[in-house]
């Protein structure tokens, strides 16, 4: 278990690290370069309409534990599972935790077309236990899921989320008291577990008319004999680096590490620069999430798993590649193993192609 400094004694948070909002739009602490509409125009072509590299998705099933009702209400506490893309589920003081919960088909507003999933969930909404919180850190369709969030309204007693989001849940018929939203670097507890909202580099956004209308951000989790971080989506920043001045070391982080492209930097992080974000949070050990379930970028499917854990071993930074729905222990998960390896890839398919 990683030592930890006393909240009280952390850094002050400068006032201006707190988001900016400008003629109704969110803005990173960083300005982040404007690509020309004949570059965003070559980019959108070639992703969303035509034929994706021969190797972006699997061409066998990937290995799932499924899970039960029972399996997890006999977890032990300070128990984590990968279910897919973003989503983790958590049980703490005997509660349940779950980031952005993403259950349907396809990360897309509509079943019928969009990035299809590589592997079903190893549990089902229904047979989740309740719900103490869900966290939110953004609003993009592969992390803010609008039927599983309805799903799981009865059986969720909070939402904590970013600013901006919790009100996208209020509209849509989450009832506002179980809706907390959170600035850049507030915290707020449920029952006894600290949580804290950290920037990250980012926009939003789920139509051509609400670009940045939310805010972005990433999840600190604090308990008395651990603390671990949600990346959320993120390019590499400077933040990284304050947020583990104030709050870490972290005995786990979650770091997104998949779905990046050399022609998003800025927003998304190439797998070098998810291993430096964790070292720059003095993480003890890494989970790399984003990956293994959705087909977003031009990568083929094993690339992230492959390319951070040979850069994990070269920096002897310890790594946890848990399967869909196996049990890791927070403070000690196990390394995992290469379960990517010896599955084959398929032809990607193109964004907007119904089945």
């Amino acid at each position: 278990m990683a030592s930890h400094p006393d909240l009280a004694s952390s850094p002050a948070v400068p006032a201006h690290m707190a988001s900016q909002r400008v003629d109704g739009q969110y803005r990173n602490l960083v300005t982040l370069p404007r690509d020309g509409f004949l570059k965003k125009l070559r980019i959108g072509v070639k992703y969303l309409l035509l034929k994706k590299p021969s190797n972006t998705r699997p061409d066998a099933p990937l290995p799932v534990q499924p899970l039960t009702t029972d399996d997890l209400t006999r977890a032990p506490d300070d128990s984590l599972w990968r279910l897919g893309h973003s989503t983790v589920l958590l049980k703490v003081r005997g509660h349940f935790f779950i980031t952005d919960p993403v259950f349907g088909e396809r990360a897309s507003p509509v079943q019928w077309a969009g990035p299809r999933r590589f592997h079903p969930a190893p549990i089902a909404i229904e047979q989740l236990p309740p719900i103490k919180a869900v966290i939110l850190s953004h609003d993009h369709y592969d992390h803010l899921d609008r039927e599983a969030v309805l799903k799981l309204a009865p059986r969720t007693e909070h939402f904590l989320t970013t600013l901006g989001v919790g009100d996208r849940l209020i509209a849509w018929g989450i009832p506002a008291a179980k809706v907390r939203q959170l600035d850049w670097w507030e915290e707020t507890e449920v029952d006894g577990t600290r949580f804290a909202a950290t920037p990250t580099q980012h926009f939003s956004g789920r139509s051509l008319s609400d670009s940045n209308s939310t805010l972005w951000g990433s999840w600190v989790m604090i308990e008395p004999n651990w603390r671990l971080f949600f990346s959320g989506d993120s390019g590499y920043f400077p933040g990284f680096k304050q947020i583990g001045e104030r709050y870490g070391p972290f005995d786990l982080t979650l770091m997104e590490t998949g779905a990046y492209n050399v022609n998003w930097p800025s927003v998304h992080m190439q797998p070098e620069e998810s291993l430096q974000a964790h070292l720059d949070l003095r993480g003890r050990r890494m989970l790399p999430i984003h990956n293994g379930t959705f087909d977003l970028a031009m990568h083929s499917w094993q690339e992230p798993f492959e390319r951070i854990t040979a850069l994990a071993a070269a920096a002897r930074v310890a790594l946890s590649t848990p399967q869909m729905g196996q049990r890791e222990s927070i403070l000690a998960p196990d390394a995992g193993q290469p379960w990517w390896q010896g599955i084959g890839s398929a032809p990607g398919e193109p964004l907007l192609s119904p089945d």
